[in-house]
């Protein structure tokens, strides 16, 4: 039997994921759920004449309430107060409004959906993840995190090195946000070390710029376009296919961890093993200085998570 996928926030980002995952016919069910009247049918009405295409026979709910999903296998939730094109403004300046939202689906939606995986895309995605698994108390909860920056970063990386991006590895950790850092000691280039590579070839690699890129491209996007979409649908798309058909695919995601000197877990990128359960990670396989990077985000990403509950009055 298929899975069944809910995706809560039908809109600029939240659209064109449930298209990837459709197109690549991962459920075999889908729940819609937006609560701007008439959105998720529409957007409903939309995947059915995709399903028609596909010669796809798929079941479609929709609904304009969360409390109306039951029984899913797999929850992505990407409802929220977008940045806005022309501003400068960080993920985090997102957390107050956005805190109330996923609060309120974390209080609502578990109990009708007792075995999903929760699988988080609201911005300051970190943050929202760590709310959530707190407010929710549901065991595996992440936030699709750094995997969209991995995919940036290999992206630059095959760029400024002239080497194609499938010959490119390695992974972004931290925070999806000011925070993220390339985690140098994973990136390989055709199998060899960062290093071992620039070395061999004589070729430069400018960190700040990979770097600059990795935290930047998107607002540029989205200052362009209004919004970044089929981008990090894409890399969402890699974390749902893990996770259902539990390939134990290595990602960078926002998984909850205990640190040294945060007093509660938080849910900072690490890459790990995404499947129907999660880990190993390979936080022992890096060097000390992505451990200490990734330790800083996650002082930062605990200060959203504490400013988020007190917008929901939990602190």
């Amino acid at each position: 039997m298929g899975a069944h996928i809910a995706i809560v926030g039908n809109g600029r980002i939240g659209r064109p994921t449930a298209y990837t995952l459709f197109s690549e016919r991962l459920g075999d069910e889908f729940s819609l759920v937006d609560v701007k009247p008439g959105q998720a049918w529409a957007f409903g009405e939309e995947l059915r004449h995709v399903a028609a295409s596909l010669r796809y026979d798929v079941k479609i709910n929709t609904y304009e309430e969360d409390e109306g999903v039951e029984g899913a296998d797999l929850v992505v939730v990407c409802p929220g107060k977008p940045r806005i094109p022309g501003v400068q403004m960080d993920r985090r300046e997102l957390v107050g409004a956005n805190a109330e939202i996923v609060n309120h689906i974390a209080e609502v939606m578990p109990g009708n959906n007792p075995d999903a995986r929760w699988v988080i895309v609201t911005n300051p995605v970190d943050a929202m993840a760590t709310l959530f698994k707190k407010v929710s108390g549901a065991d595996y909860v992440i936030g699709t995190g750094d995997h969209p920056d991995t995919l940036r970063m290999r992206t630059k990386v095959s760029l400024e090195l002239g080497v194609p991006v499938s010959r490119i590895e390695g992974f972004v950790g931290g925070e999806h946000g000011s925070a993220a850092y390339p985690l140098w000691s994973t990136i390989k280039v055709g199998g060899k070390p960062l290093e071992e590579y620039l070395s061999e070839s004589g070729k430069k690699l400018d960190r700040e710029a990979v770097t600059g890129y990795v935290r930047g491209v998107s607002k540029k996007v989205v200052d362009i376009i209004g919004g970044t979409e089929v981008g990090p649908a894409a890399g969402f798309r890699d974390i749902v296919r893990s996770i259902l058909e539990d390939r134990g695919e290595t990602y960078s995601v926002a998984q909850s961890l205990d640190l040294l000197g945060i007093p509660e877990p938080v849910n900072v990128n690490v890459p790990t093993r995404v499947g129907k359960v999660l880990g190993p990670n390979i936080w022992d396989e890096l060097s000390e200085e992505d451990r200490v990077n990734i330790a800083e985000a996650a002082k930062a990403i605990y200060a959203n998570y504490q400013t988020g509950m007190k917008a929901v009055g939990k602190a």
